[in-house]
């Protein structure tokens, strides 16, 4: 199963999360942050439909498969202010 940190940390003169080097919007607040990333870590658990899915590949070649509405990942928040 896959599993998804959000770090808090300060951010562009205010706070933020990250998931995997990717930065939340900025909050004025520490608490802000941390209440935004604990409700984006409750969202991602939640399961969804199970529906099919296409995509392209870097080499230019199209693919389908079934994305499992209930293969969802475990999630922490980390936070070290």
């Amino acid at each position: 199963m896959t599993h998804v940190t959000y770090k808090i940390v300060q951010h562009d003169g205010g706070w933020a999360y990250t998931v995997n080097g990717v930065f939340s919007e900025t909050f004025a607040s520490h608490a802000a942050a941390l209440a935004a990333a604990k409700r984006a870590a409750t969202e991602q658990r939640v399961p969804g439909r199970t529906e099919a899915i296409e995509y392209e590949t870097a080499d230019g070649k199209w693919h389908t498969e079934t994305a499992a509405g209930n293969d969802r990942p475990e999630t922490d928040i980390e936070d070290k202010a």
